[in-house]
């Protein structure tokens, strides 16, 4: 089966167009039309000759993601459903600015990407897995996420500027990355991303590279659920991509209560290889922690949160729980959250409590996703 041209880095494609017989610079005609122009065909890209076009087309796709539904939150957080070329059904999460979120105080716009249909890893909260995993996404299709949105973006942006009330996403300013609408990536949708990792990696490469999507490693998070080696793995990795742990429990009975993936990676092992991640990049890592009523809201685990935030210079993101629908979670009452987010904070942490980020859209993991596909069957 023919790749997808977005799978291959600038090293690859200079290589196969020297088979060719192609002069080099054609590479990075091509790269603009892909990643500054954020083309969907080969014949847009008008100053290719016509016969290395059909070479491309011949050897290679340029998959497009399908837009399914688009909700708007009244934070203006966007969320997207997209169809894959399989059909398959993934989502992506469009966060306006906000400087307690991933990275710096210049955060505009942040996408949290999926990297799998689907997750295997069956954290007890989540709606991505309750259908099971399907499969892995390739490179392209992460990287495609970013480019899709920002299409949608400027397809939008004419049309809805003038109407301010409404759920429009943010006007793109034209093509190339000075106008990147996207210049900050959570790696947090759909899926474990260290359970994809050779084909995440692949795509981050290409989204930090200049020739690519020219974000800054330092401004692309992964977020994991826990996998130990794979933090590792990162920590080893030439680029500074910052890392964001699904904690979700201070200690090990409150988080193997809702993450499975404790019982392999207890917080111990967790902790040091955070430590040797920090000793490899001297970057804060970010602890997300989903209050659950109930379950990890009680002020038995600040100490040990907070314990655990200030050996690894961590901060806190207290996320409120976004309930789904046929789980029995429930999120706090809002006492309840700003009780826990201050404890946390009197014991030397740096903690945020993000109340309201697209609670209203159904902007959990996999719930616009669940609901759709049900919707589907239901028509069949």
């Amino acid at each position: 089966m023919p790749t997808d041209i977005r799978n291959l880095d600038r090293e690859a494609l200079i290589e196969k167009f020297s088979q060719w017989g192609e002069a080099a610079y054609r590479v990075d005609q091509l790269l603009q039309w892909l990643y500054d122009r954020r083309v969907t065909s080969w014949n847009e890209m008008s100053n290719l000759p016509k016969i290395l076009r059909q070479k491309l087309s011949d050897e290679f796709t340029l998959h497009v993601v399908e837009l399914i539904r688009k909700q708007g939150s009244r934070d203006t957080t966007q969320k997207f459903l997209w169809r894959l070329a399989d059909g398959a059904l993934i989502e992506s999460v469009l966060i306006p600015a906000n400087p307690a979120l991933y990275s710096e105080a210049s955060d505009r716009h942040t996408l949290c990407v999926s990297t799998q249909v689907g997750c295997a890893y069956g954290c007890r909260f989540c709606a991505s897995g309750l259908d099971g995993w399907k499969r892995n996404l390739e490179p392209y299709e992460i990287i495609e996420q970013v480019l899709a949105t920002e299409r949608v973006a400027e397809s939008e942006s004419s049309v809805t500027s003038a109407k301010p009330d409404s759920h429009s996403l943010p006007e793109s300013l034209g093509s190339g990355k000075d106008s990147r609408i996207v210049n900050n990536l959570v790696i947090m949708g759909m899926g474990e991303p260290f359970a994809n990792y050779d084909n995440l990696m692949q795509a981050l490469r290409i989204l930090n590279a200049e020739w690519g999507g020219g974000i800054g490693a330092r401004k692309i998070t992964v977020s994991t659920s826990g996998l130990v080696p794979q933090i590792r793995q990162l920590a080893d990795e030439p680029f500074q991509f910052r890392l964001a742990i699904s904690l979700h429990g201070a200690t090990d009975a409150a988080r193997s209560q809702i993450m499975p993936i404790n019982q392999k990676y207890p917080i111990k092992e967790l902790a040091e290889a955070c430590e040797y991640y920090q000793s490899r990049k001297g970057r804060m890592i970010t602890f997300e922690y989903i209050l659950i009523a109930g379950v990890n809201d009680g002020l038995e685990q600040v100490e040990p949160l907070a314990h655990l935030a200030n050996r690894l210079h961590a901060k806190v993101n207290l996320i409120p729980y976004n309930s789904v629908e046929g789980l029995s979670w429930e999120r706090p009452d809002e006492e309840i959250q700003d009780r826990f987010a201050e404890a946390v904070r009197n014991l030397g942490v740096t903690a945020t409590l993000r109340r309201e980020k697209g609670h209203d859209i159904d902007a959990a993991c996999g719930q616009l996703r669940l609901k759709t596909e049900r919707e589907l069957a239901g028509l069949q």
